[in-house]
């Protein structure tokens, strides 16, 4: 479907270019190279490329919506599983788990543990199908340094305790066999960026490794913030660089079948003499992610607020880190007891923390 310049995901400064250029619809751009556009736009190199990648994403998006009727994208949507968290508190919030298909924001102030709920779910998206898992693979990118490999294994070998005590018949039983601490160390595909110009550059090769291992179910970046929170006085550029990686990687959930989690940092905003903590990357950004989701303290508690989900209620609900992973928090430790009047939909049944 022919699509209007002016009507793009693109800066002003590059709509402006392109139009006085003479290029009015979509259809004028899919046959340049980055260098024709380059030198017929007065666009730089990195302007162009971004240019043609927003215009082949549009065209590719348009065939998709024009083949697809409504009734198929639900089919296909509840063909797709979820990714448990081991804690029920919080799956139950959220449907089932972390939704694969979507890009979904985890925020909090350090230590509220944004890096362990990532390192639980690479860990949560290997479970087998029959223990009601989605049995894939995992990409962890790591922008901060803050991933720890160790602890990475205490989850696996967590994971891999609970269920060993559900198997109930030769399925499962089988499906332990490669189950397995090494093999779910395996299965989790490292990548470090020290910076934004290496976090865009590993967004544009992505798409091809997903290509070579479909089986991969997760993509984490923890987080997504770090590098744009510095070096940049072009605000203008971090906004569109941003969008660009959104983009990208909305396409990439959708196309894939993974679920795309990204973590943020939290930054004081001051309004009328009074201060308090938001989300970093400003409110445009807010709008990037399916879902987000806040963790915080409150006094010695830790707590989830489901804060934006299309297909769930604003929730709150509490949760601990302990030495197996995330969990729910003991109810002998929970300030009230509330009777629960719904059935626990979390795919793996309840572990119970020691």
């Amino acid at each position: 479907m022919e699509r209007s310049v002016s009507s793009l995901p693109l800066s002003p400064a590059v709509r402006t270019k392109l139009g006085q250029a003479g290029f009015r619809s979509t259809s004028d751009l899919l046959t340049l190279t980055r260098l024709q556009l380059s030198r017929d736009a007065g666009l730089s190199q990195e302007e162009a490329t971004d240019v043609l990648r927003t215009v082949r994403w549009e065209e590719e998006g348009n065939e998709e919506a024009e083949g697809v009727s409504a009734l198929e994208l639900l089919r296909k949507e509840e063909e797709l599983r979820s990714i448990i968290t081991f804690c029920s508190e919080l799956d139950r919030a959220l449907g089932g788990g972390v939704p694969v298909g979507k890009t979904a924001e985890i925020c909090g102030v350090p230590g509220v543990g944004k890096t362990q709920l990532c390192l639980q779910l690479a860990v949560d998206a290997q479970v087998p199908e029959c223990f009601g898992g989605v049995g894939g693979q995992v990409v962890f990118v790591d922008t901060e340094g803050s991933f720890t490999i160790q602890r990475l294994k205490d989850l696996a070998a967590a994971a891999v305790r609970h269920c060993s005590l559900l198997v109930e018949d030769a399925e499962q039983d089988a499906a332990m066999a490669t189950f397995t601490v090494e093999h779910i160390l395996a299965n989790v595909f490292f990548v470090r960026c020290h910076d934004y110009v290496e976090l865009i550059a590993e967004s544009h090769l992505l798409p091809e490794f997903l290509s070579q291992h479909p089986r991969v179910r997760l993509l984490v970046i923890d987080s997504v913030a770090f590098p744009f929170r510095q070096h940049f006085d072009d605000l203008s550029q971090r906004y569109r660089l941003l969008n660009g990686l959104a983009r990208r990687l909305l396409a990439m959930a959708v196309r894939h079948n993974i679920a795309v989690v990204l973590t943020n940092q939290m930054t004081t905003r001051v309004q009328q003499g009074q201060s308090q903590l938001v989300p970093a990357l400003g409110e445009i950004w807010g709008h990037a992610p399916t879902m987000r989701l806040v963790l915080k303290w409150e006094g010695s508690q830790r707590v989830a607020r489901v804060f934006k989900s299309p297909g769930h209620a604003d929730a709150t609900v509490r949760y601990q880190v302990t030495s197996d992973g995330f969990r729910d928090v003991d109810r002998s430790q929970q300030p009230a007891k509330r009777q629960r009047t719904d059935v626990d939909r979390s795919p793996v049944p309840r572990h119970e923390s020691a």
